[in-house]
Parts: structure tokens; C-alpha cells; sequence
């Protein structure tokens, strides 16, 4: 088993012209962590972070991603997990184990959206609420002066 690779963390607003091995820079700005592939082949890697790509834990020393970062566009198909500034590697994927997992990803986007969706359709418009709310208050309102009987 190869032995971890020790990385940096910067946090930066956009990439940098010239990026350095062995750090790994993340842009809150533009929610996304760049940088080149662990294995010294020079590729970029970028790892765009949403709730259905990747997620980045800071824990105020060190970064960590996750899922796993699998580089299988790359000719060197390298394959690790970024954990605590270190990048630990994986094991290699079949053609049909990635692709797999594609489809897999693509499902779990289309089922968060679609939910995300479902959810914004049965919220109300916001101006609904405060409109429901002043005419709530109104006839309380007035319900107090007259007592109930103006309802009837």
C-alpha cells in the first residue's frame, strides 16, 4: 500500500495562476477545492462542493473531503480521500464500477433536486404568509372591539 501524501490547505478566493503540489486550495467564493492531482502527473483537479458533489469539513487545523476524489479522466486514474491534510489512497475502479457510480451520482442528483423542488411547491409564496398573518391580526383585531358576533 502507497504511504499517504501529506498536503497543506489555503483558502483562497479563486485559483491560483500557478498552482503548487501538495496544496490543496479552497474557494468559498466559488464553492469549489483545486488542486493538482496527488500522484504528480500535474493534472488540475477540481472538486465542486454542493450538497450532491463534494463536502469539505474544516476542523480549524485541517481540510477533509468527501467522498473520495476519483481522477478516472485522468491517464493516471489516480484514486484517494483527502483526510485531515493528508491524501490517503484507494483503490483502483473497473470502467463498469465507475460508470456505476456515475449513474448512481446522477440518481442521487436528480432525486435531491426533484425533492428540493416538492419542497419549494408546497411552501407558500413568501408574500403569502405575512399577507395571512396581517389579516389574522386585523380580525382578531376586530373581533376584540365587536366580540365575536361580527363574524356570524
Amino acid at each position: 500500500m502507497r504511504a499517504a501524501v501529506p498536503l497543506q490547505h489555503e483558502f483562497v478566493d479563486s485559483a491560483p495562476e500557478r498552482m503548487e503540489q501538495g496544496i490543496v486550495y479552497v474557494s468559498i467564493k466559488y464553492r469549489s477545492v483545486i488542486h493538482l492531482c496527488v500522484c504528480g502527473c500535474g493534472n488540475e483537479v477540481v472538486t465542486p462542493l454542493s450538497p450532491t458533489d463534494w463536502r469539505l469539513t474544516f476542523d480549524g487545523v485541517s481540510v477533509s473531503l468527501d467522498p473520495s476524489v476519483g481522477n478516472w479522466s485522468l491517464p493516471c486514474r489516480s484514486h484517494y480521500f483527502v483526510r485531515r491534510n493528508n491524501a490517503i489512497w484507494a483503490d483502483d475502479w473497473s470502467n463498469e464500477r465507475v460508470a456505476a457510480g456515475r449513474e448512481y451520482d446522477q440518481k442521487a442528483k436528480e432525486a435531491y433536486f426533484n425533492e428540493m423542488a416538492a419542497e419549494t411547491k408546497s411552501q407558500p409564496a413568501p408574500g403569502a404568509a405575512k399577507t395571512q398573518r396581517k389579516v389574522g391580526l386585523i380580525q382578531r383585531v376586530i373581533g376584540f372591539i365587536l366580540g365575536d358576533t361580527w363574524r356570524k
